[in-house]
């Protein structure tokens, strides 16, 4: 796993560098957003660990920025600050390590992190339509649409069914890229092609490869557009 570190606190920082070295991890550190740009056109990293009161960025802004260049980075905050701990996990993080943490803190955060990185490349859904079963993975599916007890999934090839609640896909599918817009859908942002606003705040989804769109309701229109803002 390959980590890159930035925190404003050279002390945090000195005391990081200790831990992944005892722990044999590889490791990069950028100092300021200059440095973590430079790395990260040059390097690709699993893990980002970083420091949420920074000086020239939020420690939440660049994990944004994390999640909408690399939909498979895992983030890892360190902080004195409790009070950000609910806004560190509706961004997507991991894991969120309060000051001063131990090493075996550290290392329980990783192993989440390497956990998660296998399951995701394990995770395949069988489904049916008709006589015909497929086996999908996650980054097949457009979008997700509720059916009494079960869901019905859509990939570019068309419909299949998949004996699970949507409430139970949406606690599965933890990735940024999937985005509960409705009580009866979840969709894969990475095929949205455009979006048009309907009257009541609501927002029309449109998608590569398939002429279907979805539409909003206003709340999950407004949980998205909070999500986009942020």
């Amino acid at each position: 796993m390959k980590i890159l570190i930035m925190d404003d606190e050279e002390l945090a920082i000195k005391r990081l560098i200790r831990f992944l070295e005892e722990l044999k991890y590889y490791y990069e550190i950028a100092n300021n957003k200059q440095e973590f740009d430079a790395l990260t056109n040059t390097h690709n990293f699993d893990i980002y660990i970083l420091d949420i009161n920074m000086p020239e960025i939020s420690g939440l802004e660049l994990a944004s920025e994390i999640f909408a260049n690399n939909k498979e980075a895992f983030v890892i905050f360190q902080t004195a600050y409790e009070e950000y701990a609910l806004k560190a996990f509706e961004i997507g993080a991991i894991d969120y390590l309060l000051k001063p943490f131990s090493k075996d803190d550290l290392q329980k955060s990783i192993n989440r992190a390497i956990s998660y990185k296998k399951q995701e490349k394990s995770i395949k859904f069988l489904t049916k339509n008709g006589d015909e079963a497929y086996l999908l993975k996650p980054e097949d599916i457009v979008y997700i649409q509720a059916d009494l007890n079960e869901v019905i999934f859509r990939t570019k090839d068309g419909f299949s069914y998949y004996s699970k609640k949507i409430s139970d896909m949406e606690n599965f599918l933890t990735t940024p890229n999937f985005f509960r817009i409705h009580r009866s859908y979840i969709i894969n942002l990475d095929y949205v092609k455009s979006m048009k606003t309907l009257e009541q705040s609501k927002i029309e989804f449109f998608f590569t490869n398939i002429k279907d769109s979805v539409i909003s309701s206003k709340d999950g229109a407004k949980k998205f557009r909070e999500f986009i803002d942020n």
